[in-house]
């Protein structure tokens, strides 16, 4: 079963820049991967779409996202990345790595990495 561990997050003054990333491990091979992408859940708030990106690169964003986040992924280290620039302080939530499991046909969730962005 595949697993998914975030990493890279943490505090950043308003303005800043931070690199997400998200690792699948356990059994698989990097064709098992399909979709990947990046959600997030602020204080009080539902989770909802940050990015995503097929396994032939396509990418989708949040429209209030675009220009600011970019997701990229290296199949061969089973990896995805969320680059996040311009961070806001409304920016500042728990960030979920998700990915479509083509062995099992589930999706699988990361336990999330917290990213503070201060004021």
């Amino acid at each position: 079963q595949v697993q998914l561990v975030e990493s890279g997050g943490g505090l950043v003054q308003a303005g800043g820049s931070l690199r997400l990333s998200c690792t699948a491990s356990g059994r698989i091979f990097s064709a098992a991967i399909g979709t990947m992408g990046w959600y997030r859940q602020a204080p009080g708030k539902q989770r909802e779409l940050v990015a995503t990106i097929t396994s032939g690169g396509t990418t989708n964003y949040a429209d209030s996202l675009k220009g600011r986040f970019t997701i990229s992924r290296d199949s061969a280290k089973n990896t995805a990345y969320l680059q996040m620039h311009s961070l806001k302080p409304e920016d500042t939530a728990v960030y979920y790595c998700n990915a479509y499991d083509r062995i099992t046909g589930l999706e699988v969730w990361g336990q999330g990495t917290l990213v503070t962005v201060s004021s």
